[in-house]
């Protein structure tokens, strides 16, 4: 299904929905907003901002496959407060690929705020902390995790990623109703060798036949 006639109003699903930045906690100072594209067609995406001098986008511009995310990382370069206003905002628009009409828009609020971020209360919140993931290096020294495109860090989401085709369950029944269809009909004179136990009467075939149109159309789906 195509989105056109819109007219702007497709929602946008980002997360999270406001980003805080603090002066002297460094780890904040480059953050994650992951797009969601729940759609059944690919989205491109925009991503603006009103102070731009302030900030870095890895990839301010790109696209989202269908029943996919895109992480966005944002760096906040310039962490004078006087430069920083509460209205610091990104905005990321969506438009259905290679079109420039604007389907959707969201806006990420900024804030720059001085000192450290305060501990979560909490009785757990001393006992664990975050894992962060080894970082590999390649040939010019930067890491080969941020020298990806866009399109090789979209993940899929809503879905098994582990299936690699229809359920072995539905094909096994599906060849049950199929093998039910083929029994010789209760009541039918024609000379066969299968036992009289195994004919089946026309109102078993029906129910076995609807069975079967369900069947094949889940496997349909699923491969």
């Amino acid at each position: 299904m195509q989105p056109s006639g819109l007219d702007g109003r497709l929602p946008v699903f980002v997360f999270p929905q406001s980003l805080t930045f603090y002066v002297a906690d460094q780890t904040t100072h480059k953050q994650i907003v992951t797009l969601y594209n729940p759609y059944d067609f690919r989205i491109s995406y925009s991503v603006l901002c009103n102070n731009p001098s302030c900030f870095t986008v890895d990839s301010p511009k790109g696209f989202v496959r269908a029943k996919c995310s895109l992480d966005i990382i944002i760096t906040r370069i310039n962490l004078s407060l006087s430069d920083a206003s509460d209205r610091d905002r990104f905005r990321i628009q969506i438009s259905e690929d290679e079109k420039r009409q604007v389907l959707g828009k969201k806006d990420v609020p900024a804030v720059l705020l001085s000192g450290t971020p305060e501990p979560r209360s909490g009785s757990d919140s001393d006992q664990f902390e975050s894992v962060r993931a080894p970082t590999h290096h390649g040939a010019v020294g930067g890491a080969i995790g941020s020298q990806l495109l866009p399109q090789q860090r979209q993940q899929p989401f809503g879905t098994y990623q582990g299936s690699t085709g229809p359920s072995l369950v539905l094909v096994a029944a599906a060849v049950v109703c199929l093998v039910g269809l083929l029994m010789p009909t209760e009541g039918d004179q024609t000379p066969t060798r299968i036992p009289s136990y195994l004919h089946l009467n026309s109102n078993i075939k029906i129910v076995i036949a609807y069975v079967l149109g369900l069947l094949t159309y889940a496997l349909l789906r699923a491969g």
